[in-house]
């Protein structure tokens, strides 16, 4: 019951605290509940294209775009500023500037 997981119901009885925090992000029960199966499918295409050096958004849907962007900028964000650029040109600064 540490964690507050959403899927034990009584853990959400217990006392509201902090369960995980990174940088500017923090929640109250278990993150593993915020997770999609969508997310966790863009998550591991983005990685699979990153490690085999994959670049551009030729054949990508809307959305998954949307999501390598994100992914991109948390990443730079991580490594302090520094964009990966695995989507090709300044797609992670202008995200972070729009």
């Amino acid at each position: 019951m540490k964690r507050r997981c959403g899927w034990i119901p009584l853990a959400l009885q217990t006392p509201e605290r902090v369960v995980w925090a990174r940088n500017n992000a923090a929640t109250t029960v278990c993150p593993k509940a915020f997770i999609t199966a969508q997310s966790m499918t863009w998550l591991e295409e983005y990685l699979v294209r990153r490690k085999l050096g994959q670049r551009g958004i030729e054949g990508m849907g809307a959305r998954e775009v949307e999501a390598f962007v994100i992914l991109e900028h948390e990443l730079a964000e991580l490594n302090g500023g520094v964009s990966a650029g695995r989507l090709g040109g300044d797609t992670a600064r202008r995200r972070k500037n729009a």
